[in-house]
């Protein structure tokens, strides 16, 4: 069964990709993309990455570009127009990525390549895609997590600048007597930083709380939990956390026979990170998982 499911997640990756591949000249959703997969928009970037090696974002720039060699060596337009078609904004950009894929520039392209047999298909510009796992491998272990009433305050930035928002919590927290020997430390991701722009990303920095604590406007509670989470412990600095998202979910996900629910993930923060050496640091991941069928 599970070979079966990693094959069928194979195929849904496989009609997103050929969907990207032929609407390379529109703007993109990604959450339109992760509807031709049937996948949730909460993962589909992890799963994406963790099944193929690399982002959705680097696949469709790999794309445009090996589409982009074509026009050059095969077409009439300029390079200025070549580069919009390809979505970059200016030709200096679209330069500097033409010449880290390819070694060369574009104009040099053109002119190696004018007149030469054309391939018959855009994927013999393109390695093979790679489905296969990678190093890092976590024990997973499946948990039925009951609703967490959790105080919580909002950042909105990147995730490594988080520390005000835990600041600012810790410091309320202490004199409403929110502290006890069971409160965990929980941080809530709502975006993913590979496809959301800095300034934009969601993270609620959290903290358990008893009943009786009903919230504040500057503290407020919400819930989170309630359901099956696929959970892991990861050992190091906080920078393994992302290569560990994307192992979970496109890795070990195929071949769990569960689907992953359209909920943010958790991140339980086991140990101290102003007193733990980083490669000491353990932080349980928390997947959420759609009911089991």
């Amino acid at each position: 069964m599970s070979a079966e499911t990693r094959k069928e997640w194979q195929r849904r990756i496989m009609r997103a990709m050929r969907a990207m591949e032929a609407r390379l000249d529109e703007e993109l959703r990604l959450d339109a993309i992760a509807r031709e997969a049937h996948f949730s928009p909460y993962h589909f970037h992890r799963i994406f990455t963790g099944m193929t090696g690399e982002s959705v974002g680097a696949y469709l720039r790999r794309l445009r570009l090996a589409r982009a060699t074509h026009r050059l060596a095969y077409g009439k337009r300029s390079v200025t127009e070549v580069a919009l078609k390809a979505g970059f904004e200016a030709p200096e950009a679209f330069t500097r990525a033409f010449r880290a894929a390819y070694g060369m520039p574009p104009s040099a392209w053109r002119k190696a390549f004018r007149g030469r047999s054309r391939p018959r298909d855009l994927s013999e510009l393109l390695p093979p895609i790679i489905m296969e796992e990678k190093c890092m491998e976590l024990e997973v272990t499946i948990k039925r997590l009951p609703p967490l009433r959790l105080a919580l305050v909002r950042h909105v930035g990147p995730y490594d600048q988080c520390e005000a928002a835990w600041e600012k919590l810790c410091g309320m927290a202490g004199p409403l007597g929110l502290f006890g020997p069971d409160t965990q430390f929980i941080g809530v991701g709502h975006d993913d930083p590979r496809i959301t722009p800095p300034e934009k990303i969601r993270y609620d920095a959290c903290l358990t709380v008893p009943e009786g604590y009903a919230g504040t406007p500057d503290l407020p509670v919400a819930v989170f939990g309630d359901g099956d989470y696929a959970t892991a412990v990861v050992k190091g600095p906080y920078t393994n956390l992302g290569p560990a998202y994307a192992w979970l979910c496109g890795v070990w996900g195929p071949d769990s026979g569960r689907e992953f629910a359209a909920k943010p993930s958790m991140e339980v923060y086991l140990n101290d990170p102003k007193t733990t050496p980083p490669g000491e640091l353990l932080t349980e991941i928390r997947v959420p998982l759609e009911p089991k069928a």
